[in-house]
């Protein structure tokens, strides 16, 4: 997993945010992203801990440290896979979650966790990238309806798992466009709605 001594000798880097002249100008997003060089020597500080603390502190149960020492080898396509093996929407998550994931990381006890957030997003925005986001349908149907009501993240993820097991899912929204909280609740300088 990573670098054996990567979190000795690799200061801890994290996004930055567009400065605040030019932030006043629009609503979009203003958080600058790192370069892949500088996102696999974050994925180098994860340390394979033994017991990965950040497991137990993410919310959906990520594999960090596996993504982690992916992006760290420049297998991005492979860390997007594991990272969609637990996450339906990382791209959301990477942007938005309060990260309690970093907080619990071991390496919080010198105020260094490692990136996770930050790798997270970059892992999602290459996908997107690349092409590598493609429709996963159902390849038997079973007959089974299924309504949903809100369009929410998870409303979104359980009619994205159903639909990938065979049932025929239906989304409701009361509202004009779907993403309830994402769309309505999330200012665009947080998310892009792109």
């Amino acid at each position: 997993m990573g670098k054996t001594t990567g979190f000795k000798e690799i200061p801890r880097q994290d996004r930055t945010h567009a400065c605040v002249t030019e932030r006043i100008t629009h609503y979009r997003e203003f958080t600058l992203a790192l370069g892949d060089a500088e996102v696999r020597a974050q994925g180098a500080r994860c340390m394979d801990c033994g017991i990965p603390f950040c497991h137990s502190g993410c919310p959906v149960d990520n594999n960090i440290p596996d993504w982690n020492d992916l992006v760290y080898q420049g297998d991005w396509r492979t860390a997007t896979d594991v990272l969609h093996s637990t996450n339906n929407f990382p791209e959301f998550t990477g942007r938005i979650c309060p990260a309690p994931c970093q907080e619990s990381c071991t390496l919080n006890i010198t105020d260094e966790p490692v990136t996770i957030k930050t790798i997270e997003c970059a892992i999602a925005d290459k996908a997107w990238e690349q092409g590598w986001i493609q429709p996963q349908p159902a390849t038997q149907r079973t007959g089974k309806k299924v309504a949903i009501v809100g369009s929410g993240p998870a409303g979104l993820a359980a009619a994205q798992q159903l639909a990938r097991a065979g049932h025929q899912v239906v989304v409701y929204e009361r509202e004009d466009r779907i993403g309830g909280l994402l769309r309505y609740g999330i200012p665009d300088f947080k998310m892009d709605k792109a």
